[in-house]
């Protein structure tokens, strides 16, 4: 076990893994003070176990990890991670590239019926019948040198992931469900989902009023509250609070005075730089094109006549995720189900394609079409195949 700190190690170790048939990631950086993540620590490890470091903030030399981004965003060998989405975040931000190919342990353990969103714990634990060390897992990581436990419980996590890389793929292969994770991996390998956009950063928020003119400011005050964010490296929170930047843009204060009445802006803040600049965002956003100014999606409550169809395919999504052996949000939630029972024709609709048709779309269009139903046997929901009415003898095969 390695702690990788000069870049001649590094170009070493990267050399050698590239010819590995996978390596296993996992990244130690903190986030609480920033904006971006700081990455403090990055693990590999090969097939054999053989796990290393990355110093990211090593004091023997400045490291280029160049050859670190070469190896996991331009090698044919997998990539494989747990919870990949906050680690690829990090690598897409620093590197600018997408890793690729990727596998994420979480992901395909709930193709493989472990449960929503397994834990990487429970899964040391199903693999190994180990109990992971988690006391290191708080540590301040930037703090050098690190410890004899740190360094354990950091390249515990990348050893760990072999076996469960191991475990996994050798059930995906005897399921044959190899692509429905591979089709998972598409939507986590798309640079969009990484890429913060200041313009669009409303949408993260909770609005509860459409008025155009509130929508107008809220949408000027996220964008220059993300604008900030960033040149200043500092959480949104610390430039401006959600619910004081949606207070500011339902009140629309003009003046000093008015901003003093908003919650969270002190008489100091409203007299000084943060609140004029406070006040020329809100003028921007009073004076913003109707063109530009976003539309809040109504939200139109589902019809009474269609709330029975929504419950049945509810249960439906049930049976058929237990009958498969795959964790139901998987294959659809609650806004796929509902926008299919308003139109069952939307080919837009995820689990009407790839693997989640196979399991579940099948099944849903036969249902609303009259084909299928739910019986009760024996205290236990099944479903029935019913003659078409059109063709007699049609039947629906599940």
């Amino acid at each position: 076990m390695t702690l990788i700190t000069t870049n001649a190690a590094l170009k070493s170790l990267c050399a050698t893994l590239k010819d590995a048939p996978f390596v296993t990631v996992d990244t130690e950086f903190l986030r609480d003070k920033t904006y971006y993540a700081k990455l403090c620590l990055l693990q590999l490890s090969g097939p054999d176990k053989n796990a290393f470091a990355i110093d990211v903030l090593s004091k023997d030399e400045d490291l280029d990890l160049t050859p670190v981004w070469d190896l996991l965003c331009h090698t044919p060998n997998l990539k494989v991670f747990h919870a990949a989405r906050q680690d690829l975040e990090i690598i897409y931000q620093m590197s600018g590239h997408i890793v690729h190919p990727l596998f994420d342990t979480q992901v395909a353990a709930m193709v493989c019926g472990y449960g929503d969103q397994i834990g990487y714990d429970s899964l040391v634990m199903e693999v190994t019948g180990e109990r992971p060390d988690k006391s290191s897992q708080f540590t301040d990581w930037s703090y050098r040198p690190l410890s004899a436990r740190q360094m354990t419980y950091a390249l515990n996590d990348v050893i760990h992931l072999v076996d469960i890389y191991v475990m996994l793929q050798k059930k995906l292969e005897q399921s044959k469900r190899e692509s429905w994770v591979r089709e998972e991996m598409e939507y986590l390998t798309d640079p969009n989902i990484y890429t913060i956009i200041p313009d669009q950063s409303w949408e993260r928020l909770k609005i509860r009023s459409a008025k155009p003119k509130d929508m107008a400011v809220i949408k000027a005050l996220s964008s220059w509250r993300e604008h900030e964010a960033q040149r200043r490296d500092v959480p949104r929170a610390r430039i401006l609070k959600d619910e004081t930047l949606l207070d500011l843009g339902y009140q629309k204060p003009r003046t000093p005075e008015d901003l003093t009445r908003i919650r969270g802006i002190s008489a100091d803040m409203a007299q000084g730089k943060f609140g004029t600049a406070l006040l020329n965002v809100i003028e921007t956003g009073l004076n913003m094109p109707s063109g530009d100014i976003p539309i809040l999606p109504e939200k139109n409550p589902l019809p009474q006549k269609l709330a029975p169809v929504l419950e049945m395919l509810k249960m439906l999504l049930r049976i058929q995720a237990a009958q498969h052996d795959v964790v139901a949000r998987l294959i659809a939630d609650n806004d796929d189900l509902e926008s299919f029972v308003r139109n069952p024709g939307n080919k837009n609709i995820s689990f009407l394609h790839g693997w989640r048709f196979d399991v579940f779309g099948h099944a849903a269009t036969a249902m609303v079409a009259g084909k299928i139903a739910l019986r009760l046997l024996n205290n236990q929901l099944t479903l029935m195949t019913l003659q078409d009415a059109s063709s007699p003898d049609a039947k629906v095969e599940l």
